[in-house]
Parts: structure tokens; sequence; C-alpha cells
């Protein structure tokens, strides 16, 4: 009985939702609205409303007031410790709990956090990626908190968001430049919005991401050392059944998943995130999930606590989440669409068609100027999304390829032909007059007049662009945070060129018109409307000069370009050193990755497949020799003739991997040997990463002449299947 209990103990227990209805406990642990008006004097509620809405600062006095609400506030939810919760650029979240305790001498202790502890952190910098802004023994470090983020709990701890920086100030996370290019767009946007509405006092950046991953059977995961060590399965041959049936593509959710889904969906919807869809993806045991729209800020915050939930949330359902942008050849990878928009504090989406022609300049001109931006950044977009991951994804004909473009849809785009045609030449009196004239007469653009693109990196889908290139374990943050850095860049140069002519003479709407017109006639080779996973689109890039970069390494070196370190400086995003530091850091992330994989591979093939096959092997020499001893040499020479086949083919697969894993042991040697970081990310990319298939190709046809009961791993059929 006892043994019984025993198990029933150890027996994974599962939140349950506490209500039927998602609105009775929607944001149930968030330190929002509702909690601070219960929590807060009146004073400091109002100072962090005009934090969060106006970027005011609070000052001492009133942070310990928030501070003693939240404290009380968390601990009505049962909170002991507190952390300040940031995202150092691991592409993880880091935390370090204290707890409320203090002790006050004669075996007493009292519950404390007061303002200071709220607003600044100091967790230990010294082993988070630098870029060699800090040295190792350089450990001080500062978190500080986010008011625009709000608190929330989780178990017994209460989270504080926060941005990280270096003791010398600079920043050493995602949600620094976040919050600096976000603020960058704003001022831009703004000063814009100004010409059409003079109550546009704000614009906000809005993301809506899909997050999509994969599931695996904990028991097959840990059986498998490369998902363990890497993430994707480095060895497996494809099996006759993948996703060429499209069966799994938005189909039954099977019972366990729903029930994994079920509960995680529970914890982020009490922690204040907007999960609203699920359903089955394109590859076997591939699922996607997507919330509503959210500020852009929160929605990052609630994209990487989500990951973080998914993933504990699994292990108790005997399950392992996958985000690796492609764990299986063969079948689709997984990205994360990132949905952005931009809104005014008086409730317009500027990427909205609207109905009168007034109104639709305003949606052409950040329309016009968002696809502009595209053009001019093409490459620093394509950094933004470039990894280690990624690059076995983009362009596999899953994903839309690592040339940058962007999708409109064919009314839109004969709407910006039609207006472009009207400024061919020079600009007479008459022309002049039908530029006056045509803005009376710009059609209304309706929402969803056109198809989508799914092979477009970045397709405009009614009201907001969806950059779909985004890796599925990707901070959304990085990719963001360029995006809104370029916009930003272009609505200013747009202002300047538009207050140029004003100045001059030409009447405002005229003026925003002729802009507009020249950016869409030097903006339209970044157009495409066809099919981007095409060879077709290739070629036709080429002849447009577009680039194609095909690899992380130096998909990365436009960050040391000087018009680019230039203009993050300029718009307060990235100083130069931070820029340096990050091109660093990517480029030192890509190149252990990779290590990490050959690594992997070498350990498998040497000391898992090759001897299993020897094995194998063996068996059939010892089965050729018997039946020589039953049959005599001359009849055993057709009855052994199948077995001979199989080792001698199985000897020169074995010493292929052999060879191959030697001669890359050598080619990362020398790798690591090289002391500049891009030199070594390049090398890793051109002389080591290829030997990955190499030995992979090989090891996969043993996979197919070894006794099945033998092989050492998990088949993809399993992985693929066991639900």
């Amino acid at each position: 009985m006892k043994a019984l209990e025993d198990v029933l103990n150890r027996a994974p227990r599962f939140t349950e939702a506490p209500s039927h209805k998602i609105s009775e406990f929607f944001g149930a642990n968030v330190f929002n609205e509702d909690a601070m008006r219960m929590f807060l004097t009146e004073e400091a509620w109002y100072a962090v409303r005009q934090a969060t809405q106006h970027g005011e600062r609070i000052d001492r006095k009133l942070a310990d007031q928030v501070a003693s609400g939240m404290k009380e506030w968390a601990s009505s939810k049962g909170a002991t410790h507190y952390t300040h919760w940031f995202q150092p650029l691991t592409g993880l979240s880091a935390e370090k709990h204290d707890a409320f305790f203090e002790p006050i001498g004669g075996g007493r202790s009292i519950e404390r956090f007061d303002g200071s502890m709220l607003v600044q952190q100091e967790p230990d910098a010294s082993s988070f990626p630098s870029g060699g802004i800090r040295n190792t023994f350089e450990a001080r470090g500062y978190s500080a908190w986010d008011p625009t983020s709000p608190a929330f709990v989780i178990g017994r701890t209460l989270c504080i968001p926060t941005i990280f920086i270096s003791y010398t100030g600079e920043a050493l996370d995602y949600k620094m430049p976040l919050l600096r290019a976000i603020r960058a767009v704003d001022e831009a946007a703004t000063a814009v919005c100004q010409w059409f509405d003079k109550d546009v006092t704000k614009v906000t950046c809005t993301l809506g991401w899909e997050q999509e991953y994969f599931l695996i059977d904990k028991a097959l995961y840990y059986a498998r050392p490369d998902l363990m060590m890497t993430g994707r399965a480095l060895f497996g041959h494809i099996p006759a059944k993948g996703q060429q049936l499209e069966d799994h593509y938005f189909g039954s959710i099977p019972d366990r998943v729903r029930a994994f889904m079920r509960e995680f969906e529970t914890e982020a919807l009490m922690l204040g995130i907007p999960v609203k869809t699920r359903h089955n993806e394109v590859a076997p045991n591939q699922f996607e999930c997507a919330p509503v729209f959210e500020e852009l800020n929160l929605a990052v915050d609630h994209n990487v606590l989500l990951m973080d939930i998914m993933e504990k949330v699994a292990q108790r359902h005997d399950f392992r989440v996958l985000l690796h942008e492609k764990p299986y050849a063969g079948v689709n990878g997984s990205g994360k669409h990132n949905n952005w928009s931009l809104a005014t504090n008086t409730g317009v989406n500027l990427l909205k068609p609207a109905k009168t022609p007034k109104e639709n300049i305003r949606f052409l001109t950040f329309f016009v100027n968002t696809i502009a931006a595209i053009h001019k950044n093409a490459d620093v977009l394509r950094a933004s999304i470039a990894s280690a991951g990624n690059d076995h994804r983009l362009g596999a004909n899953e994903a839309p390829p690592a040339i940058i473009s962007a999708f409109i849809g064919e009314y839109l785009s004969g709407l910006l032909d039609g207006l472009a045609a009207n400024i061919k030449g020079a600009m007479t009196p008459d022309r002049k007059t039908e530029l006056k004239l045509d803005i009376g007469r710009i059609p209304p653009v309706m929402l969803d007049n056109t198809d989508r693109n799914r092979t477009s990196p970045f397709a405009f889908t009614g009201n907001k662009f969806e950059f779909r290139a985004v890796g599925s374990s990707a901070n959304c943050a990085g990719p963001m945070t360029v995006l809104n850095t370029i916009v930003a860049a272009q609505l200013r140069s747009f202002a300047k060129e538009v207050e140029a002519l004003v100045r001059k003479g030409t009447k405002r709407d005229e003026a925003i018109l002729r802009v507009l017109r020249d950016l869409i006639v030097s903006s339209k080779d970044i157009r495409f409307e066809g099919n981007g996973y095409g060879d077709e689109w290739v070629k036709e890039a080429e002849k447009r000069g577009l680039s194609n970069i095909k690899d992380t390494p130096r998909a990365l070196d436009v960050w040391s370009r000087k018009e680019v370190i230039q203009m993050f400086h300029e718009l307060g995003v990235l100083s130069p050193v931070e820029t340096e530091a990050r091109h660093e850091i990517e480029l030192h992330s890509y190149t252990l990755k990779l290590q990490i994989e050959s690594r992997v591979v070498g350990d498998l093939a040497q000391n898992h497949i090759v001897p299993v096959a020897i094995s194998y092997q063996n068996r059939l020499i010892e089965n050729v020799r018997g039946l020589r001893e039953v049959l005599g040499a001359d009849k055993a020479k057709k009855a052994t003739a199948t077995q001979i086949g199989l080792i001698e083919e199985m000897s020169e697969h074995i010493s292929t991997v052999m060879a191959l894993v030697n001669e890359m042991i050598e080619a990362r040697k020398k790798a690591n040997n090289l002391e500049n970081a891009r030199d070594k990310a390049i090398a890793y990319c051109d002389k080591v990463k290829p030997y990955l298939e190499k030995i992979r190709y090989h090891a996969d046809k043993l996979e197919l002449l070894v006794d099945d009961e033998q092989w050492p791993l998990p088949k993809m059929r399993e992985l693929l299947f066991t639900r």
C-alpha cells in the first residue's frame, strides 16, 4: 500500500483552470491595473500609470510605496521570494531569487521589500555574453525595473521584468535596445501623424507572434543524445511516411497533446498571456499556438515567458518541447511569425486601409515607408533572423528564403504602380494639377482584397506586416528592434524630404504624395508577388540586385557597415560599442553551436553507430562462416552472396564514417586555432559544417542495413509519430 502511495505522490500534478470561463481568471497572477488599484495608494498607482504611458520617472518615495503594495499582493498569492526577470544575450530568460525574509536579530525576522530592491538589483554579469564590453573578472552588472511590463507571480516567486546593463551602462540584454527602438519609432511616427491628426501624441508598436514547436516523448528524447545536446536530430533516415499526406495539418489534436496544451494555456492565461489559437502544424508532432496581439514590449516578454512555461509543463506530461528551427530532416521546420503594426493613442491602426482618400494618404504614408525601410535595409533585417538553427530552415521549401522581399498583393501593387506612374519625367504644371487632383481620387482600400503569400518573408496581411522568417527559438526582441529602428530611420528621412518641399512652397498633401511616389519607384525591386520557394525567384532576385545571404556568419557582416552603425547610434538604439558587441556575440554563438553539433556527431558516430554496425557485421561474418562449414565452400558461395554483399556495403560505410569523423576533427582543430571571431565562424560554416551531412548520409545508410533491434537510437518514425 505504501508503495502505491509513493507512486501517487510522484505522479505529476497538473494545473487545473480555476474556472471554465477564461475571463474569470485571466491575468490572476499579474500585478495589473486592478491589482494595483487594490494594493497601491492612489499616488503610487498614478505614478506607475504615468511611467507606463508617458515614460515619467518614479521617485524613490513612490517606489517604496509601489514595492510595499507589490509585496503585499505577491504575498497574498503565496510568494516568498522575488526576482528581477531579464533577458540576457544568451537567448533565454534569467533570474536570481531573493527572499522577502530578513533577520532583525534576537531570533526574529521581518518580510522586507522596498523601492531600492524593486528598482535595481545587482546580478553577477561576468558569465553572460558581453561581446568584450565586460571582462570575465568584472562581475558587476545591473538589472533595472521596467514598469511598462507588469510584474507577475510564478509559483512562490514575484517576477519583476527588468532591463540588464553593464556597470558602464551598455545594454547587455534584448529589452533595453527594444525599448529604445520603440521610443525611436514612436517619436518619428508621431511627428508624421501630426500632419494628419493633431490629437495623435503617441504611436505604439504592436506584435502578435505565432509560435511553432515540436513535441517528443520524454523517454525518446533522453534516448537521443543529439536532441538533448543540440535540439535537433543529427542522425536518422527519413521514414517512409513523413508529412507528404498532409494528414496532420489542422487535424484532430491528440488527447495527450491537448492535455498539455490545456495546462500550459491555463498557466499562460493566468499570467496575462492572451493565447487564443492552437492547432496541429504541417509536420507530424508539430503544433502552433498564437495570442491576440499586444503592445510590442509586453508581447516580447510574454513570448519569452511562454516558451519557459511550455518547457516546464511539457515535462509534467512526459513530453519535451523542441523549439529548434529544424529538429528533423525531411519535414518542415518551425518559425515564429511576427505580425507587426503601428497604432496611435487615438485608436487608429496606421497600417489599416481606410475608406476616405485623406485617411488613405495616411495609410499609404506608413505602408510605403515600411516597404522603403525594408528595401534600404534588407541586409540588416536578414541579419536579425540569422542563427545556426534558422540557416537549416530558410529557403528549404517550407519557409521564406534568405532573400528578403515584401508581398503586398496584386491590388495594392497595382495601386502603388498607378500612383508611381504619374511622376515619370518632369513635373510640368499639368502634372502638378493632376497630382493635386489625385488626392481626391485615391480609391478606398479594403481589407483582405488579396490572397496571402506564405512563401514571402515579409508579407502584408490586410492591416499588418507578417515577418515570417523569424526562427522558432528566437527572442522576438532581436528582429523587432531592427524593424522598428529601420522604420524610424525611414520615417525621419521621409519627414525631412516632405518638410523641405513644404518650405519651398509645395502644399503638404502634394509634397507627401510626391515623396511617396519617389519611394514607390525606388523600392519596387523589394516587392515580389510570386513563389518565393522557386528557383526562378532566386534568378530574378539576382537580376534585381537583391542579396541572397545563405549563412549566418556572412549575414552578420552587415553589423560592421559604417552606415548601419551610424543609423542605430543616431536613433539612440545601439551605441557603436553595443553594435560591435552584439556582432561578436552572435558570431561566437554560431561557432559554439556548430562546435557542439560536430562533437555530438563525432561521439555518436564513433561510440554508438559504428560499434553497433561492426557488431552486426560480425554476426553476418559468423553466419557466412557457419554456412560454409555446413554447406561447403562451393555450395555456400551462392547462399552467402547476400550476406557478403551486406558486409562489403557496411564496411564501406563504416570506413567512410570513421574517415570523415577524423577529417572533421582536424577541421575543427584548425578552426579553433583562429583568433578572429568572424574567421572562426566562417571556418566552422565552410569547413566543419559540411561534414555533418556527409557523416549523416553514411550513418543513415547503416541504419537501413543494421538489424532494427540492434540500432542504438530511436528512429525518425518513432520520434515523429509517437504521441
